[in-house]
């Protein structure tokens, strides 16, 4: 049977797991609320852990902690950083809507090591919340871990599917295929051109993620209750500021005006956006793998993607684009999060947001799954597709479109009725065109060069 003790707090007494690093706050949030199993992300954790490190250090800079309680503080929030207690963490995302619960989980599970490091009584509310309120932490929280994720995980690994396009462009340059619109024979077009329409989507993705980046630097701790600043130091929020930009080596500044942070959401709800249209960007590209690859025989086949496993459970020898079905199924998620984002920043009442636990967990779970999702799409289908180049130059050389080319030399008309011949006899648009105009076999085929057309 489970052991338990019993803990206190200003409404009374509660049983606690005995071995749990948290106390009374925590256990009556997961008592109170038992939704859905969702716990908050690690890198929320992770920087909660930051928050309280260097928020011991800017108190004992500030003469406001000894130095033996700023050591034991400083020593067990690194170790909650590192991830080294995260089964203490145990909290719903469906809480409170400052994330208060989360907030004081953080202050009990460090109060509760640091008291064991120190020998004596560390407090989650006096010591290890000195200076902060949850309206202040838990938004400086997500801009940290929002911060950290785009830096270390979403904007690497799109620079990493960038430049695994650009060099299957490159690959493939000289290969001219049909071009579609409206999912019909159109003009032709080089592989690489049509790639190098994927690279630009990526490159403004990454563009649009710096662009949003400088408003997620700015943080809220400091502002303390409702924006005022009431129990901090005058100078903790700058202070604490600087040293979460030296230790994680990022921008981050005091806010401009802690109203708005502690009130909005408004960075986070910018970048959510921003991931959505990176979200966009991968449907697109991932549907394109997913038509050139359909086939491989009654398809348009113009790539064959890796097989990576079995397609069918019924169809043997079956292979199916597994790897861009996951892809859109990850961007349609991302597009999802951005409406609980969305719905979340509209959430502020006066001084405080009360949707900022859903907004932290569904803007970086976007990220992190964008991320992966980028590196997946890469590796297991860009970097090993293989182009059927005989199949793609018969299309190109059926293809009664490229009667386009000879419109500002027989007229439009003229040019509408050699490609409807064409199409409708089976028979090449060289040879309808020679019968129709003057134009001399070597005339036509300058004018109709498939590669020529293409510049």
């Amino acid at each position: 049977m489970s052991k338990f003790r019993i803990e206190k707090d200003s409404m009374g007494e509660v049983k606690v797991p005995e071995d749990a690093f948290y106390a009374a706050q925590t256990q009556r949030a997961v008592d109170n609320f038992p939704i859905s199993g969702l716990k908050m992300p690690r890198a929320i954790i992770r920087a909660l852990g930051l928050v309280k490190l260097n928020a011991a250090e800017v108190n004992y800079d500030l003469g406001l902690l000894k130095a033996k309680m700023k050591n034991a503080i400083v020593k067990a929030a690194k170790e909650v950083a590192d991830g080294k207690h995260d089964e203490h963490f145990p909290i719903d995302i469906f809480q409170t809507g400052s994330g208060t619960s989360s907030n004081m989980n953080a202050n009990e599970v460090i109060a509760n090591l640091a008291s064991k490091y120190l020998g004596s009584k560390v407090h989650p509310n006096d010591h290890v919340n000195m200076g902060q309120s949850s309206n202040d932490v838990i938004p400086t929280a997500i801009h940290v871990s929002a911060y950290m994720e785009t830096a270390e995980k979403l904007l690497p690994a799109l620079d990493y599917l960038l430049k695994t396009i650009e060099q299957k462009a490159k690959e493939n340059k000289h290969i001219v295929k049909t071009g579609r619109t409206h999912l019909m024979d159109a003009m032709p077009v080089t592989i690489s051109q049509e790639l190098s329409g994927w690279a630009s989507q990526i490159k403004h993705g990454i563009d649009r993620i710096k662009s949003s980046l400088p408003r997620v630097a700015e943080l809220a701790q400091g502002g303390t209750a409702v924006g005022t600043g009431i129990n901090a130091h005058p100078e903790f929020a700058k202070r604490i500021a600087k040293k979460l930009s030296e230790m994680t080596g990022l921008p981050f500044v005091k806010s401009k005006n802690f109203f708005e942070s502690l009130s909005t959401a408004d960075a986070a709800v910018e970048l959510s956006g921003q991931t959505k249209v990176i979200a966009v960007s991968l449907m697109k590209i991932a549907n394109d793998l997913r038509w050139m690859n359909s086939g491989p025989i009654a398809g348009i086949g113009d790539i064959a993607l890796p097989a990576l496993q079995p397609g069918s459970s019924i169809m043997p020898g079956k292979i199916n684009p597994v790897v861009p079905e996951a892809v859109t199924m990850v961007c349609a998620q991302v597009i999802g999060n951005d409406v609980s984002v969305t719905i979340g920043g509209q959430s502020g009442s006066f001084q405080l947001n009360v949707m900022l636990p859903v907004i932290a967990y569904n803007l970086l779970q976007s990220i992190e799954i964008l991320a992966n999702a980028s590196k997946v799409l890469a590796d297991k289908a860009i970097k090993g597709f293989t182009v059927n180049e005989e199949r793609i130059a018969s299309l190109v050389g059926k293809n009664p479109i490229l009667v386009t080319a000879l419109n500002p030399v027989i007229g439009y008309e003229k040019g509408a009725k050699i490609a409807k011949r064409s199409y409708a006899e089976g028979r090449s648009l060289k040879e309808i065109a020679m019968e129709e105009t003057d134009l001399s076999g070597e005339e036509l085929d300058k004018i109709l060069n498939p590669m020529k057309l293409t510049k």
